[in-house]
């Protein structure tokens, strides 16, 4: 025989209830972010969550990170010795203090810190500020498990960039070292490399009429298809890579430049994506003078495909591209 259930057992069946529905819907969540960018294979894909409420575009916190066990070489302009501070954030911001404001030249580049009491020993706190000879190839003195220190790189106006070379042009791109480290480190990698095969981009889909031009979204349109994205891949034959961890995830903009989960697989967004929710992390953004260029490909002749039960559109033949070295300063960018 059944028995009738007391307030007690009501209760923990509805606080387990609870449980089961939140668990489904941040899973369903996951699934639909996932799906956008992820097509059969390895390969991902970028999609949209159109149920999803746009969250305003609230401004963004100001990063400053670095790589630990790594240790930077390099002039210094302050020495560590001197000069001690609580953490590396703050070791990261003294030296972009030293950046003379929108237009100034940065008088610091990099930074290196340590920040384990044990390994460091009387050396704890030190911040060294240091100045590249050429900021895109940094003077690497060590890294690995046993490194104690933890360096970073800062980006004034006009540098930090490199370019994508394509038949249609160069799309230039500003680096963030302060927001994604790791994903810049890969990047200054592969600027070192002789040939860049199998860089292409195989993915176009323009705003469509759902963006306007500046990238804002036309109040009750869908969110696609078109997506308003231009994806490909930054992975070399006959190089290796290696996943690049999730570093700061801010809302996606116009010119914003991601990775598809851990990539090699990226994306660069035509539009402002505030239905996305911060879900990818964003390394770079295209100068706005060059946003033309990445239309123009977005326009190219497309064949529909489906990718996880999403339509999308390939480019019939992907365009390929070379990474650019860009020596002098560019764009109006920090």
């Amino acid at each position: 025989m059944g028995r009738r259930q007391n307030d007690s057992e009501l209760g923990r069946c509805a606080i387990l209830s609870l449980l089961f529905m939140g668990t489904i819907s941040c899973c369903m969540v996951y699934v639909c972010l996932s799906v956008v960018f992820n097509r059969p294979s390895r390969i991902a894909t970028v999609s949209s969550v159109s149920d999803v409420v746009e969250d305003g575009g609230q401004e963004e916190s100001e990063c400053c990170r670095g790589i630990e066990h790594l240790e930077l070489w390099g002039d210094a302009v302050k020495w560590g010795s001197d000069f001690k501070v609580s953490s590396s954030e703050d070791c990261c911001m003294a030296c972009k203090s030293m950046c003379g404001g929108e237009d100034g030249p940065c008088f610091c580049d990099s930074w290196v810190y340590c920040g384990d009491k044990e390994a460091c020993g009387p050396r704890f706190g030190e911040c060294w500020l240091k100045k590249q000879k050429d900021a895109l190839d940094p003077d690497r003195r060590d890294s690995g498990d046993k490194v104690m220190w933890t360096s970073g790189l800062v980006f004034g106006k006009g540098k930090g960039i490199f370019g994508l070379k394509t038949e249609y042009g160069v799309i230039h791109i500003k680096l963030f070292p302060d927001c994604a480290p790791h994903s810049v480190s890969y990047i200054l990698e592969m600027l070192q490399l002789r040939h860049f095969a199998g860089c292409q981009f195989y993915r176009a889909e323009s705003r469509g009429n759902f963006w306007d031009s500046e990238g804002n979204h036309i109040e009750n349109a869908p969110f696609g298809p078109p997506f308003a994205v231009l994806q490909g891949t930054l992975e070399a034959i006959g190089s290796s890579f290696k996943d690049i961890p999730t570093e700061a995830c801010p809302t996606i903009r116009r010119g914003s430049v991601a990775w598809v989960g851990s990539g090699p697989e990226f994306f660069i967004s035509l539009a402002n994506h505030n239905e996305w929710k911060k879900a990818y992390t964003v390394f770079g953004s295209v100068l706005p003078e060059d946003m033309e260029i990445v239309e123009l490909i977005a326009q190219l002749p497309t064949k529909p495909e489906v990718w996880s039960n999403v339509n999308v559109s390939v480019l019939e033949k992907p365009v390929a591209f070379q990474f650019q070295r860009i020596k002098t300063g560019l764009g109006n960018l920090k």
